[in-house]
Protein backbone atom coordinates (compact mmCIF):
# COMPACT_ATOMS: atom_id res chain seq x y z
CA UNK A 1 0.00 0.00 0.00
CA UNK A 2 1.96 3.02 -1.26
CA UNK A 3 -0.80 5.55 -2.01
CA UNK A 4 -2.24 7.84 0.63
CA UNK A 5 -5.96 7.96 1.31
CA UNK A 6 -6.56 10.36 4.17
CA UNK A 7 -9.73 10.05 6.18
CA UNK A 8 -10.89 13.29 7.76
CA UNK A 9 -13.23 13.15 10.75
CA UNK A 10 -14.89 16.54 10.87
CA UNK A 11 -16.05 17.66 14.29
CA UNK A 12 -18.57 20.29 15.34
CA UNK A 13 -18.90 22.99 12.70
CA UNK A 14 -17.12 21.03 9.95
CA UNK A 15 -19.67 19.21 7.79
CA UNK A 16 -18.07 19.24 4.33
CA UNK A 17 -14.76 19.87 2.55
CA UNK A 18 -15.24 22.52 -0.12
CA UNK A 19 -11.69 22.06 -1.44
CA UNK A 20 -12.32 18.54 -2.76
CA UNK A 21 -12.06 18.07 -6.51
CA UNK A 22 -14.93 16.11 -8.11
CA UNK A 23 -16.56 15.42 -4.73
CA UNK A 24 -19.21 12.73 -4.38
CA UNK A 25 -21.13 11.42 -1.41
CA UNK A 26 -20.92 7.64 -1.02
CA UNK A 27 -23.19 5.52 1.17
CA UNK A 28 -21.35 2.71 2.97
CA UNK A 29 -22.81 -0.11 5.03
CA UNK A 30 -20.85 -1.77 7.80
CA UNK A 31 -21.37 -4.90 9.93
CA UNK A 32 -21.36 -2.60 12.97
CA UNK A 33 -24.35 -0.57 11.87
CA UNK A 34 -24.71 2.77 10.08
CA UNK A 35 -22.00 5.45 10.22
CA UNK A 36 -22.90 9.04 11.06
CA UNK A 37 -23.46 9.97 7.42
CA UNK A 38 -22.43 9.22 3.87
CA UNK A 39 -18.74 9.73 3.09
CA UNK A 40 -17.57 12.62 0.91
CA UNK A 41 -14.85 11.35 -1.44
CA UNK A 42 -12.59 13.43 -3.67
CA UNK A 43 -9.04 14.61 -4.24
CA UNK A 44 -6.97 17.58 -3.15
CA UNK A 45 -3.75 18.21 -5.10
CA UNK A 46 -3.87 14.63 -6.31
CA UNK A 47 -4.28 13.07 -2.84
CA UNK A 48 -7.43 11.06 -2.21
CA UNK A 49 -9.46 12.23 0.79
CA UNK A 50 -12.50 10.67 2.44
CA UNK A 51 -14.47 13.00 4.70
CA UNK A 52 -16.96 11.96 7.37
CA UNK A 53 -18.97 14.58 9.29
CA UNK A 54 -18.75 12.96 12.72
CA UNK A 55 -22.10 14.29 13.96
CA UNK A 56 -23.81 14.00 10.56
CA UNK A 57 -24.81 16.88 8.35
CA UNK A 58 -27.07 19.13 10.37
CA UNK A 59 -25.33 18.01 13.58
CA UNK A 60 -27.96 15.36 14.32
CA UNK A 61 -26.06 12.93 16.58
CA UNK A 62 -24.79 13.74 20.10
CA UNK A 63 -21.38 12.44 21.23
CA UNK A 64 -22.62 9.51 23.30
CA UNK A 65 -24.86 8.23 20.49
CA UNK A 66 -22.27 8.23 17.72
CA UNK A 67 -21.61 4.80 16.24
CA UNK A 68 -17.84 5.08 16.56
CA UNK A 69 -17.27 1.47 15.43
CA UNK A 70 -19.28 2.00 12.24
CA UNK A 71 -17.53 5.31 11.52
CA UNK A 72 -14.03 3.85 11.67
CA UNK A 73 -15.05 0.70 9.78
CA UNK A 74 -16.66 2.80 7.03
CA UNK A 75 -13.50 4.86 6.61
CA UNK A 76 -11.33 1.74 6.45
CA UNK A 77 -13.84 0.15 4.03
CA UNK A 78 -13.53 3.27 1.83
CA UNK A 79 -9.79 2.64 1.51
CA UNK A 80 -8.41 5.05 4.11
CA UNK A 81 -4.78 4.49 5.09
CA UNK A 82 -4.61 7.19 7.77
CA UNK A 83 -7.10 9.24 9.80
CA UNK A 84 -6.94 12.89 10.86
CA UNK A 85 -9.57 14.16 13.28
CA UNK A 86 -10.25 17.90 13.27
CA UNK A 87 -12.17 18.54 16.46
CA UNK A 88 -13.50 21.40 18.57
CA UNK A 89 -11.99 21.41 22.07
CA UNK A 90 -12.12 23.50 25.22
CA UNK A 91 -8.90 24.82 26.72
CA UNK A 92 -7.65 23.93 30.20
CA UNK A 93 -4.55 26.15 29.89
CA UNK A 94 -4.26 29.92 29.86
CA UNK A 95 -1.81 29.88 26.96
CA UNK A 96 -4.16 27.84 24.75
CA UNK A 97 -6.53 30.64 23.84
CA UNK A 98 -9.58 30.32 21.58
CA UNK A 99 -8.33 30.13 18.00
CA UNK A 100 -5.28 28.09 18.99
CA UNK A 101 -4.77 24.62 17.47
CA UNK A 102 -3.35 21.67 19.46
CA UNK A 103 -1.86 18.52 17.92
CA UNK A 104 -2.91 16.16 20.69
CA UNK A 105 -0.61 13.25 21.59
CA UNK A 106 -2.21 11.77 24.74
CA UNK A 107 -5.71 11.05 26.01
CA UNK A 108 -7.48 10.42 29.30
CA UNK A 109 -10.72 8.55 28.70
CA UNK A 110 -13.60 9.46 31.02
CA UNK A 111 -16.36 8.15 28.76
CA UNK A 112 -18.61 5.39 30.12
CA UNK A 113 -21.49 4.68 27.71
CA UNK A 114 -19.71 3.75 24.48
CA UNK A 115 -18.68 0.58 22.67
CA UNK A 116 -14.90 0.93 22.78
CA UNK A 117 -13.63 -2.20 20.99
CA UNK A 118 -14.25 -4.36 17.96
CA UNK A 119 -13.14 -7.40 19.94
CA UNK A 120 -15.12 -9.43 22.44
CA UNK A 121 -16.05 -12.97 23.45
CA UNK A 122 -14.68 -15.40 20.90
CA UNK A 123 -11.99 -13.02 19.66
CA UNK A 124 -9.83 -11.30 22.28
CA UNK A 125 -7.12 -8.74 21.51
CA UNK A 126 -5.22 -6.09 23.46
CA UNK A 127 -3.63 -3.27 21.45
CA UNK A 128 -1.18 -0.86 23.02
CA UNK A 129 -2.41 2.70 23.56
CA UNK A 130 0.77 3.94 25.21
CA UNK A 131 1.32 6.27 22.26
CA UNK A 132 -2.23 6.72 20.94
CA UNK A 133 -1.47 8.93 17.94
CA UNK A 134 0.84 8.34 15.00
CA UNK A 135 3.80 10.70 15.49
CA UNK A 136 4.50 10.91 11.75
CA UNK A 137 0.91 11.80 10.89
CA UNK A 138 0.54 14.16 13.83
CA UNK A 139 3.66 16.08 12.81
CA UNK A 140 2.39 16.38 9.25
CA UNK A 141 -1.00 17.63 10.48
CA UNK A 142 0.62 20.14 12.87
CA UNK A 143 2.82 21.51 10.09
CA UNK A 144 -0.23 21.77 7.83
CA UNK A 145 -2.09 23.76 10.50
CA UNK A 146 0.89 26.11 10.82
CA UNK A 147 1.01 26.52 7.04
CA UNK A 148 -2.70 27.36 7.16
CA UNK A 149 -1.91 30.26 9.48
CA UNK A 150 -2.97 28.80 12.82
CA UNK A 151 -0.97 29.10 16.05
CA UNK A 152 -0.16 25.47 16.89
CA UNK A 153 1.02 23.64 19.98
CA UNK A 154 2.59 20.26 19.27
CA UNK A 155 1.65 17.81 21.97
CA UNK A 156 -1.06 17.96 24.59
CA UNK A 157 -3.34 15.76 26.68
CA UNK A 158 -7.01 15.56 25.71
CA UNK A 159 -9.58 14.75 28.42
CA UNK A 160 -12.45 12.86 26.79
CA UNK A 161 -15.65 13.43 28.78
CA UNK A 162 -19.00 11.73 28.29
CA UNK A 163 -21.20 14.79 27.86
CA UNK A 164 -23.45 16.06 26.46
CA UNK A 165 -23.34 18.51 29.38
CA UNK A 166 -20.25 20.66 29.84
CA UNK A 167 -18.01 20.29 32.91
CA UNK A 168 -18.71 21.58 36.38
CA UNK A 169 -16.11 24.01 37.71
CA UNK A 170 -14.88 21.33 40.12
CA UNK A 171 -14.38 18.88 37.24
CA UNK A 172 -12.58 21.49 35.17
CA UNK A 173 -10.27 22.24 38.11
CA UNK A 174 -9.62 18.51 38.59
CA UNK A 175 -8.71 17.96 34.95
CA UNK A 176 -6.25 20.84 35.14
CA UNK A 177 -4.66 19.23 38.20
CA UNK A 178 -4.34 15.99 36.25
CA UNK A 179 -2.23 17.81 33.67
CA UNK A 180 -4.83 17.86 30.90
CA UNK A 181 -4.55 20.57 28.26
CA UNK A 182 -7.80 20.39 26.31
CA UNK A 183 -11.20 18.79 26.78
CA UNK A 184 -13.70 17.31 24.34
CA UNK A 185 -16.39 14.66 23.93
CA UNK A 186 -15.51 12.60 20.85
CA UNK A 187 -11.86 11.48 20.70
CA UNK A 188 -12.62 8.36 22.72
CA UNK A 189 -13.22 5.63 21.79
CA UNK A 190 -12.43 6.93 18.30
CA UNK A 191 -8.65 6.78 18.78
CA UNK A 192 -8.85 3.29 20.34
CA UNK A 193 -10.93 1.95 17.48
CA UNK A 194 -8.61 3.48 14.90
CA UNK A 195 -5.74 1.58 16.51
CA UNK A 196 -7.71 -1.68 16.43
CA UNK A 197 -8.45 -1.00 12.75
CA UNK A 198 -4.69 -0.57 12.12
CA UNK A 199 -5.18 3.03 11.03
CA UNK A 200 -2.62 5.68 12.02
CA UNK A 201 -4.56 8.44 13.80
CA UNK A 202 -3.88 12.08 14.58
CA UNK A 203 -6.08 14.72 16.20
CA UNK A 204 -5.88 18.47 15.71
CA UNK A 205 -7.96 20.25 18.32
CA UNK A 206 -9.36 23.68 17.48
CA UNK A 207 -9.75 25.59 20.74
CA UNK A 208 -13.13 27.28 20.99
CA UNK A 209 -13.36 28.27 24.67
CA UNK A 210 -11.79 28.11 28.15
CA UNK A 211 -14.25 25.54 29.54
CA UNK A 212 -15.37 26.92 32.94
CA UNK A 213 -12.27 27.02 35.16
CA UNK A 214 -11.72 30.78 34.77
CA UNK A 215 -13.81 32.31 37.55
CA UNK A 216 -13.63 35.80 36.11
CA UNK A 217 -15.53 34.71 32.98
CA UNK A 218 -18.98 33.34 32.34
CA UNK A 219 -19.03 29.57 31.72
CA UNK A 220 -18.92 28.29 28.17
CA UNK A 221 -22.13 28.41 26.12
CA UNK A 222 -22.86 26.69 22.81
CA UNK A 223 -23.35 30.05 21.08
CA UNK A 224 -19.76 31.02 21.93
CA UNK A 225 -18.45 27.75 20.53
CA UNK A 226 -20.42 28.06 17.30
CA UNK A 227 -19.09 31.57 16.71
CA UNK A 228 -15.51 30.40 17.16
CA UNK A 229 -16.10 27.34 14.97
CA UNK A 230 -17.19 29.56 12.10
CA UNK A 231 -13.95 31.50 12.49
CA UNK A 232 -11.92 28.27 12.55
CA UNK A 233 -13.66 26.56 9.61
CA UNK A 234 -11.69 28.36 6.91
CA UNK A 235 -8.43 27.55 8.68
CA UNK A 236 -9.43 23.88 8.88
CA UNK A 237 -10.07 23.84 5.13
CA UNK A 238 -6.64 25.38 4.47
CA UNK A 239 -5.13 22.75 6.81
CA UNK A 240 -6.42 19.98 4.54
CA UNK A 241 -5.00 21.70 1.46
CA UNK A 242 -1.62 22.20 3.16
CA UNK A 243 -1.58 18.57 4.28
CA UNK A 244 -2.23 17.38 0.72
CA UNK A 245 0.71 19.43 -0.54
CA UNK A 246 3.04 18.22 2.22
CA UNK A 247 2.48 14.46 1.98
CA UNK A 248 5.35 12.49 0.41
CA UNK A 249 4.45 11.07 -3.02
CA UNK A 250 4.66 7.54 -1.66
CA UNK A 251 3.21 6.47 1.67
CA UNK A 252 5.86 4.72 3.77
CA UNK A 253 4.66 1.73 5.82
CA UNK A 254 3.77 2.37 9.47
CA UNK A 255 4.11 -0.06 12.40
CA UNK A 256 0.43 0.64 13.09
CA UNK A 257 -0.46 -1.01 9.75
CA UNK A 258 0.15 -4.44 11.32
CA UNK A 259 -0.47 -3.86 15.03
CA UNK A 260 -2.94 -6.75 15.28
CA UNK A 261 -0.23 -9.27 14.41
CA UNK A 262 0.93 -9.13 18.03
CA UNK A 263 -2.35 -8.16 19.73
CA UNK A 264 -4.75 -11.08 19.17
CA UNK A 265 -4.72 -13.58 22.05
CA UNK A 266 -7.36 -16.10 20.96
CA UNK A 267 -5.80 -18.95 18.92
CA UNK A 268 -7.29 -19.56 15.45
CA UNK A 269 -9.12 -22.74 16.42
CA UNK A 270 -11.00 -20.94 19.22
CA UNK A 271 -12.03 -17.82 17.30
CA UNK A 272 -15.70 -17.03 16.73
CA UNK A 273 -16.33 -17.26 12.95
CA UNK A 274 -19.23 -14.80 13.11
CA UNK A 275 -17.11 -12.13 14.80
CA UNK A 276 -14.16 -12.83 12.51
CA UNK A 277 -16.39 -12.20 9.50
CA UNK A 278 -17.02 -8.65 10.70
CA UNK A 279 -13.29 -7.90 10.25
CA UNK A 280 -13.45 -8.22 6.46
CA UNK A 281 -12.48 -4.54 6.03
CA UNK A 282 -10.83 -3.78 9.37
CA UNK A 283 -8.23 -6.56 9.00
CA UNK A 284 -8.80 -8.85 6.02
CA UNK A 285 -5.88 -11.14 6.89
CA UNK A 286 -7.46 -11.78 10.29
CA UNK A 287 -10.89 -12.45 8.79
CA UNK A 288 -9.50 -14.95 6.27
CA UNK A 289 -6.76 -16.49 8.45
Amino acid sequence: MDEWTIGILGGSGLYALDSLEEPRWVEIETPWGAPSDALLVGRVHGIRFVFLPRHGRGHRIPPSDLNYRANIDALKRAGCTDLVAISAVGSLREELAPGHFVAVDQFIDRTVRRESSYFGPGLVAHVSMADPVCPRLSALAASAAEAAGAPVTRGGTYLAMEGPQFSSRAESDLYRQWGCDVIGMTAMPEAKLAREAELPYALVGMVTDYDCWRREEAPVEVSDIIARLHANAATAARLVESLARALPPQRPPSPIDSVLDSAVVTPPAARDPALLARFDALCPRLATG
